[in-house]
């Protein structure tokens, strides 16, 4: 189940990557659509992923 998920998100990153090469060489209008979707999340995971690590690492100090 797991890796079927993986697979998926896999094919979502492989298929937004194209369709930002082919709208920027032209493609119809739903491909820049995807490609600034694509790009977005990009730029938008890091941050999410980095205040993420930070609430796990605080939750996780025993305090000794």
């Amino acid at each position: 189940m797991v890796g079927a998920v993986l697979i998926g998100i896999l094919v979502l990153v492989v298929a937004g990557c194209g369709c930002v090469v082919w709208a920027d060489r032209g493609g119809p209008a739903w491909t820049r659509v995807v490609a600034t979707i694509t790009v977005r999340a990009g730029e938008v995971l890091p941050v999410l992923l980095r205040s993420w690590g930070r609430k796990n690492k605080n939750s996780g100090d025993s305090g000794d």
